[in-house]
């Protein structure tokens, strides 16, 4: 569903290996391994190494939020209450001022878990490059969209994928990463899940 979804959005295609085992149920829980979007570069690369993938992954794999929305709660700790001084101006100083202005506009408290907003605005149904374009303006939307710049290897590709002139790379580079992400945990044996006849629904 993944590469068909960045397929139709105009982005690279990969092989997906076939026969793969499914489990049998959805448990919340496990999405605590998925990577949270207020995590800081430290915490990002740990995360990412403890499946395998390396920080050129992790700045790879950033580029997929080029498709979709977030809601406010998933970052409007950077527009309000950043260090918990309780005042206006207490906001994340990583963030460029005038996309600032442009979020709190949309998101109007710390509360709003309902508003939506696009991930790399006037581009989000269009798999492209242009995340990286808006990283290097401080305008990526999550904490972990900024730390990408904190370090010299994700700054480096972030600056290059930045420049427009380099998409086939990116598109190459997400294909690859997203086939070694495919390799991770993958369920073996009679007892661990199921091969489905259909893939949105156990057999």
């Amino acid at each position: 569903m993944a590469r068909d979804a960045v397929v139709l959005a105009n982005g690279p295609s990969w092989p997906v290996a076939l026969g793969r085992r499914d489990g049998r149920v959805s448990l919340a829980n496990e999405t605590n391994q998925l990577p949270p979007p207020t995590a800081n570069f430290t915490r990002l690369v740990s995360m990412f190494a403890a499946k395998g993938l390396s920080v050129r992954d992790l700045v790879v794999l950033s580029g997929g939020h080029t498709l979709g929305t977030a809601h406010c709660n998933l970052f409007s700790d950077r527009l309000y209450n950043f260090t918990g001084a309780n005042s206006l101006a207490d906001v994340d100083p990583a963030l460029d001022a005038a996309y600032l202005a442009r979020l709190r506009s949309r998101c109007r408290s710390l509360a709003d878990n309902t508003t939506l907003n696009e991930m790399d605005p006037g581009s989000f149904l269009s798999f492209d490059s242009s995340y990286y374009s808006l990283v290097a303006r401080r305008r990526g939307l999550f904490h972990s969209d900024a730390a990408l710049l904190t370090d010299p290897a994700t700054r480096a590709y972030v600056q290059r994928q930045a420049t427009g002139l380099f998409t086939a790379e990116f598109f190459r580079d997400f294909a690859d990463s997203m086939v070694k992400m495919s390799t991770i945990d993958v369920l073996t044996g009679q007892q661990q899940g199921e091969i489905r006849k259909k893939c949105n629904l156990v057999n």
